[in-house]
């Protein structure tokens, strides 16, 4: 399986009314300092919603590049409606971060 298809596989499993960053996902997919590439996968993402990269977010906990309709205020609805919990304009990471 190659990397692309493994930070997908990953990505899939993340259940709703959580993120993860897009670090956590390179580590899961055995590359950790491939978050750039992480971001450019679900920048590129053929496959959404069944891929939810509206759930992977910056170490920090704010949001970058969604490439949907409306952009980031569109992923941030949609984590909001999925119940992340958020602290100043960005996830609250201690409370909706998926812990795999």
């Amino acid at each position: 399986m190659s990397f692309r298809d493994e930070v997908y596989r990953i990505t899939k499993r993340i259940p709703k009314g959580k993120v993860t960053t897009y670090g956590q996902v390179a580590r899961l997919a055995g590359q950790p300092k491939a978050s750039r590439a992480v971001g450019y996968y679900m920048k590129t993402n053929p496959d959404a919603p069944q891929t939810p990269c509206h759930r992977v977010v910056a170490a920090d906990g704010s949001l970058h590049g969604y490439s949907g309709n409306g952009g980031i205020i569109t992923k941030r609805k949609m984590l909001l409606s999925e119940g992340v919990v958020f602290k100043n304009n960005k996830v609250d990471l201690r409370r909706s971060q998926w812990q795999k």
